[in-house]
């Protein structure tokens, strides 16, 4: 029997910008936290590098605004920015109240006092990366997750998969208010209705979408594309970052090298040894992600090789030991000694820089929907984005959306009770074969045709392909009971139509959107949005 839950804020997604969001509302408001695999599963916890703030007395909110805009490519929202910026450093001390253990430094030897050390990243003119090392996701993580478990008024569901947004217009209601979503239990094989007076989507992001990705394997856009089904607008999701340092190796999978080894030193080479980055930008190493993967997918494909190397040799044992132990430790896994060898990297889908079109507060098109973290598109990042970004604008902007739900919430009736969800037409498939195989083809046809470099000839080759799963998706989903894989295949499905639509308006190279068919800039900087046929209803 499926079940009926009533909570005051339903979160989907338990990341960094879910559980920020959920420990800042107070503990009189009941709170349900959805994970759709086990907590620790989403992008936070495998996040290496750090957070972005000005937090040096050197460093100013001027410089990092500036910084941000450049790596941008003229097309971030500079109020976003600035708001993001200069939330920055009580998004920090607040992660320290609730215990993050940042890497510190020892600032004074005689009094024995002690400062957090800064790093330095890709198109960062200051040392501004606060970290744990080379694990700052997990240590952000597990901190906010032990303070959540604290709380009585929260609860965390995992192997919770959301299916669909309950909106009135849905239920063919006045209004357009988001009361609810649709959940399937993994462990019971039924679809839950989740009531809830505000519904939050911090599922991340969407580079699931890409046979080869950083991300662990639920970033399947799920929240964008239910917003998108929802009435909602997107945008910019033509902006997909490549990071440019994966470790290539056949058994490592998705094993991300940090940006901070470059920002540390670490240079990147050909196989005989030669540095190529010179050639590309001034700043080499330290250049702009997309400028980075873009020259290893020049140099790659000119030299028909398989990957290049990233070499921090020349910097002393106990340096690279004390500041990168997880690549130090996971790399000898694999019989890599960073200490001694260089690593054999390649680019892979990393971070999707458009999402649900909202507000300062996280508000989306959808009265009681917010959209947070990768999962939305606020124009901070633009055209490409900055590192270590990212997570500030999950700190910043879930406080601030919790501070929105406090203000409207006492405005707010609890919804009328829901419908269940009806499954009373379909039955149990036994052709799971073609959920694999329609996975495999949609992800490897979106890395050869809307991969690093794209043309119109490659993008038109992707849409006519998307178009046709879609409908075969619509088919299969409509006759057979839902399973995770069906809900991110239909989901991906979605995504990828929007991305290569988004992707097709844009008639110039801007960013992390690079055409051999538009190579020059626009004179004017604009997004890309697109709005559902609902949007107006």
């Amino acid at each position: 029997m499926s079940q009926h839950h009533q909570y005051d804020v339903l979160v989907i997604g338990s990341g960094a910008a879910g559980l920020t969001l959920a420990l800042n509302l107070p503990e009189s408001l009941r709170i349900g936290v959805l994970s759709k695999g086990d907590l620790a599963n989403g992008s936070t916890y495998w996040a290496q590098g750090g957070v972005a703030a000005v937090l040096d007395d050197t460093d100013t909110v001027e410089s990092h605004v500036a910084d941000t805009l450049i790596a941008g490519g003229g097309l971030c929202n500079e109020e976003a920015v600035r708001f993001t910026v200069e939330h920055s450093r009580e998004a920090i001390q607040w992660l320290i109240e609730q215990g993050v253990p940042f890497t510190r430094e020892e600032a004074d030897r005689e009094s024995g006092s002690f400062e957090y050390h800064l790093t330095r990243e890709g198109g960062h003119s200051h040392r501004r990366i606060i970290h744990a090392a080379d694990a700052t996701g997990a240590a952000i993580f597990n901190t906010l997750l032990a303070r959540t478990q604290k709380r009585s008024n929260i609860d965390l569901l995992h192997q919770r998969v959301a299916v669909d947004l309950i909106t009135e217009r849905k239920l063919g209601l006045p209004g357009k208010r988001c009361l609810g979503a649709y959940v399937l239990d993994r462990s019971t094989g039924e679809v839950d209705t989740f009531q809830a007076k505000f519904v939050v989507l911090a599922t991340g992001g969407a580079a699931k979408v890409y046979l080869y990705t950083s991300n662990p394997d639920g970033a399947c856009g799920d929240g964008i594309a239910m917003a998108w089904r929802a009435g909602c607008r997107v945008g910019n999701l033509e902006f997909n970052q490549f990071h440019p340092t994966c470790l290539y190796h056949p058994q490592a999978k998705s094993f991300l090298i940090t940006e901070a080894l470059r920002g540390e030193g670490a240079l990147l080479k050909l196989p005989n040894g030669e540095r190529f980055m010179p050639r590309f930008d001034e700043r080499a190493e330290l250049a702009p992600r997309d400028i980075v993967a873009r020259a290893i997918d020049h140099e790659m494909k000119r030299l028909g090789i398989d990957c290049v190397y990233l070499d921090i040799s020349h910097k002393p044992a106990e340096f690279i030991k004390a500041h990168f132990p997880t690549v130090h430790e996971r790399c000898l896994q694999f019989g890599i000694d960073i200490l001694r060898e260089p690593i054999p990297v390649v680019p892979a889908a990393h971070y999707t820089c458009g999402g649900v079109v909202v507000d300062e507060a996280g508000r989306t098109d959808i009265p009681g929907l917010y959209a947070i973290g990768e999962t939305s598109f606020t124009g901070l990042h633009g055209a490409n984005r900055m590192a270590s970004n990212s997570l500030l604008e999950c700190f910043v902007y879930a406080r601030s959306a919790a501070r929105d739900i406090l203000c409207e919430l006492p405005e707010i009736d609890g919804p009328t009770n829901l419908p269940q969800w009806d499954a009373s037409q379909v039955t149990n498939s036994d052709e799971d074969v073609i959920i694999a195989h329609n996975w495999d083809e949609l992800r490897r046809f979106m890395w050869d045709y809307v991969g690093i470099v794209r043309t119109d000839k490659r993008l038109t080759r992707a849409q006519h392909r998307v178009r046709l799963l879609l409908d075969e998706i619509d088919e299969f989903y409509s006759n057979y009971k839902v399973s995770r894989d069906l809900i991110e295949l239909r989901n991906l499905a979605t995504v990828a139509d929007l991305m290569i639509r988004s992707a097709m308006q844009r008639k110039e190279s801007r960013g992390l959107h690079y055409t051999l068919d538009y190579p020059d800039l626009l004179p004017e900087a604009l997004d890309t949005i697109l709005a559902p046929p609902t949007y107006r209803d």
